[in-house]
């Protein structure tokens, strides 16, 4: 099998019809001998997401959930059961431009060391989204969780620091290697997945990506962004349906990151770093719905 194609769903029927339309077109090109999978996890949508794609793509693999497994278990779900070479994670929210698959597949024969490949996210309007992000640090998450690389511009005098986490003063318009691409697309090599494992579970959504890319870089493998290939990501379509849900599930990703990855010995600093987080999340949340409620 040379690609397996995974997408997890919950209450996106519209744009998963796109996102299935634009993979059944490119699939055609790329796999003409049927050597591609596409595997659907859907996440008990209350949309009747499941139920359209088996009518209407009955050549996807599906899995209807009696619940909300979360991104990450969904997924392993089906990494459980993919055989690609390669294997794509792909949001519902996407649509694959023309040629972009097989940009990726040929960015990794040419790249030996290259375990995750990750095209250019394009927003809705057809303008470049910026995708890719440095890994997590203390202050440089302090200064996100703050607002702060918002408040400066491009250019100001402390500007550059406060934007260095999200890569803001880089336009995502030339390839390069990074830390950690969004998850709304991206390539990954089997050997890399046979080395580190599958997606960890005790993300429940946001995060699990970064951990992924942290244990492949872990491992020696080199993480890619091109833009040669491009995806549209309607961005943040399932997110915005739970907005409170999915700050405080950053945040409580974001403290396994740090216990995972940083804490080491320093167990003195579980509380301060648990409660800091979860301070700053309900923080976020009242200001989110003050600006509701205005």
């Amino acid at each position: 099998m040379l690609l397996s194609v995974i997408v997890v769903s919950w209450n996106t029927k519209d744009l998963l019809r796109a996102c299935l339309s634009s993979l059944q077109s490119e699939l055609k090109m790329l796999c003409p001998e049927q050597d591609c999978e596409v595997f659907l996890v859907d996440n008990n949508s209350a949309d009747g997401s499941a139920q359209m794609a088996a009518v209407e793509f009955p050549w996807v693999k599906l899995t209807a959930n009696s619940d909300n497994k979360g991104f990450a278990a969904a997924n392993n779900q089906a990494l459980a059961h993919a055989t690609g070479d390669f294997v794509l994670l792909l949001n519902p929210d996407t649509e694959v431009k023309p040629g972009a698959l097989r940009i990726l597949i040929d960015f990794f024969l040419k790249h030996a060391k290259a375990g995750v490949v990750a095209p250019q996210l394009l927003n809705t309007d057809g303008s470049i989204q910026r995708s890719c992000r440095a890994f997590p640090s203390f202050i440089g998450m302090v200064f996100e969780l703050m607002g702060l690389s918002r408040m400066f511009p491009a250019g100001s005098k402390y500007g550059a620091r406060f934007r260095e986490y999200k890569m803001l003063d880089w336009q995502h318009d030339d390839e390069r290697q990074v830390d950690q691409p969004e998850g709304a697309c991206l390539m990954i090599k089997r050997q890399l997945l046979d080395q580190i494992g599958t997606l960890d579970e005790g993300y429940w959504m946001l995060f699990e990506e970064v951990d992924w890319c942290f244990r492949a870089k872990k491992a020696g493998w080199e993480i890619w962004f091109t833009p040669d290939a491009q995806v549209v990501h309607h961005y943040g379509q399932s997110i915005k349906q739970v907005k409170v849900r999915m700050i405080l599930s950053s945040h409580r990703g974001l403290y396994r990151f740090w216990f995972k990855h940083y804490r080491g010995n320093r167990w003195w600093l579980d509380g301060i770093a648990y409660g800091g987080l979860m301070l700053l999340a309900y923080l976020r949340i009242g200001m989110y719905k003050l600006r509701a409620l205005l």
